[in-house]
């Protein structure tokens, strides 16, 4: 048995929808130019092909029109869209004087939604952007539904990243960002598809926090790691006072350590040492003493 790879199955999916929204907009399309053109429009045609045929070859110049592989062309004659929807890619011939044609890119477009400043829900203000990527895969709905496709979907990308973000704690927002793309592609797709634009891919670029935010962050980490620092070297000095306390000679030598570093240092201090000897034996008498009364 062959497996269907998930992504494949939701690219068909995604395929046979936009399938389906084209070919009903292209049905209601048609009964609404079923009333034609009138008398004037058909005369105005007529004139046009009588025009093309005096002036022909010339006449080529301005009747043959070709579209790139990754383009459709939309088609008006008198201010009506012809049946048959979008044309291309390739040659096709217009009427001049009576046709204007709309040429419409089926590429992904890829825009930068601006820095938003957003407050969450737990009263946190934050500056999100985000990166859209889109395409339209239905050249008529974009030409006759919507003024510009493209500066639209833009303006509601901004509004849908703001209305997503601002029912999310910041928590959320800085480990839930995965989910969150895809809710914001979902709002997105179900707004645009009206108007023939498909929303591919939805990815949170960055998540900025106030200054006076990240300067709290960071003097708690700074801290965290001191009071850690200052946690390993206490169980340090306890181990060496362990080792030092299980061998008395360790004491005497670091007392020499110490007496030549500080020889070592060009000032005016006077070290006068004292056996150690000298400090045990006074303080045995001194216990003793204690000891007697």
């Amino acid at each position: 048995m062959n497996k269907v790879n998930p992504s494949q199955q939701e690219i068909a999916m995604t395929s046979n929808q936009e399938q389906l929204t084209a070919a009903a907009y292209q049905q209601n399309r048609m009964a609404s130019t079923e009333e034609g053109i009138g008398v004037c429009g058909w005369v105005l045609v007529v004139l046009s092909y009588i025009l093309c045929a005096l002036t022909f070859p010339f006449s080529l110049c301005f009747i043959i029109k070709v579209v790139q592989e990754y383009e459709r062309a939309v088609i008006m004659r008198l201010g009506r869209i012809l049946p048959g929807g979008a044309k291309g890619p390739g040659l096709f011939f217009v009427l001049p004087c009576v046709d204007s044609i709309i040429k419409i890119d089926l590429r992904t477009v890829t825009f930068n939604v601006p820095p938003q400043e957003i407050l969450t829900r737990d009263s946190v203000t934050v500056s999100v952007d985000a990166v859209v990527y889109f395409r339209v895969f239905n050249p008529v709905m974009s030409v006759t539904n919507v003024a510009n496709a493209h500066n639209s979907a833009q303006l509601l990308a901004a509004t849908t990243l703001r209305n997503s973000l601002g029912t999310k704690t910041l928590h959320e927002i800085l480990t839930e960002r995965e989910t969150i793309a895809h809710l914001m592609q979902t709002h997105l797709d179900e707004g645009t598809e009206p108007w023939g634009v498909k929303v591919e891919r939805v990815e949170i670029k960055d998540v900025r926090l106030p200054a006076s935010m990240q300067r709290t962050g960071r003097e708690a980490r700074a801290k965290i790691i001191a009071a850690e620092g200052e946690q390993k070297a206490s169980r340090s000095l306890k181990e060496a006072a362990d080792i030092i306390n299980e061998s008395p000679i360790a004491l005497q030598l670091r007392y020499l350590q110490t007496l030549t570093t500080i020889s070592a240092e060009k000032n005016s201090t006077i070290v006068f040492p004292i056996p150690i000897e000298l400090l045990q034996l006074v303080k045995a008498r001194g216990s003793g003493g204690s000891s007697n009364f």
